[in-house]
């Protein structure tokens, strides 16, 4: 069922949720990036399964869900301009970064001076500032254009699927779109951060192209997974929303 033309309580403050996860959600991934990574990486049948992902990519998937569900409960046109609203919101973060860097940090505060003691070591206060700084502005840089990619891509690919089942197969549309998103948005995001942005711990003596794609596979066997896992909130999120939302104010 269609709610884009409802214009009850109900219906905008479950628009107004999902519209606020899915911001929420590529805020935060923006600011984690690429400032940590994890080793997850395992065996199965003596072959190594790469499984390295930045802690940025954590959030990344519930986006997903969140234009997966607005697809399906308020359409095509609806989602677009949540994805158009997130690109919006980058650029807005990617200022607000910019230009903090240019502001002048006293040596002192209070008498005191602005520095920071790590580890038994005397460091300028701003310098976690701008190691956040780098680091936010290189995966919203790079950010935008696979999300921009991406989030089109899933919505396509989604109402597609919905018109050629007519409307059946929510699995289907929900699995597909994202698979085929989750790619896109995987190699994307890798290259841009890495040729424009330098922000991957590559080794300098193997193999760019392998520690590349290696890095591809391992962000997008996560995704993959979490694809699959989404199948079950999807489905009982859009029943109980569109229970929710039938209802009389």
């Amino acid at each position: 069922m269609d709610f884009s033309n409802h214009n009850n309580s109900r219906s905008n403050l479950v628009f107004l949720i999902l519209s606020g996860f899915f911001l929420g959600s590529l805020t935060l991934l923006n600011v984690l990036g690429t400032s940590r990574f994890l080793d997850y990486s395992f065996n199965l049948f003596n072959i190594e399964i790469p499984f390295v992902i930045a802690i940025g990519v954590l959030p990344y998937p519930i986006t997903f869900l969140c234009t997966d569900l607005i697809s399906e409960l308020f359409g095509k046109k609806q989602a677009n301009r949540v994805v158009w609203m997130g690109l919006i919101l980058n650029i807005w973060v990617l200022f607000f970064v910019w230009i903090s860097g240019y502001l002048n940090s006293p040596e002192l505060i209070n008498g005191v001076p602005n520095v920071s003691i790590v580890d038994g070591e005397v460091i300028p206060r701003d310098y976690a500032f701008y190691q956040i700084r780098k680091l936010t502005m290189g995966a919203t840089f790079a950010s935008m254009i696979a999300y921009l990619s991406a989030q089109f891509i899933d919505v396509h690919v989604f109402h597609f699927l919905k018109e050629k089942t007519k409307g059946k197969k929510l699995w289907l549309r929900n699995n597909v779109s994202t698979i085929f998103s989750q790619l896109i948005d995987s190699i994307a995001v890798i290259l841009i951060t890495h040729y424009f942005v330098n922000g991957l711990p590559l080794d300098e003596n193997g193999k760019l192209t392998h520690s590349l794609i290696y890095f591809i596979i391992s962000g997008y066997i996560f995704k993959l997974i979490v694809a699959l896992i989404d199948t079950l909130p999807f489905y009982w999120l859009t029943h109980v929303l569109t229970k929710y939302m039938s209802k009389e104010n």
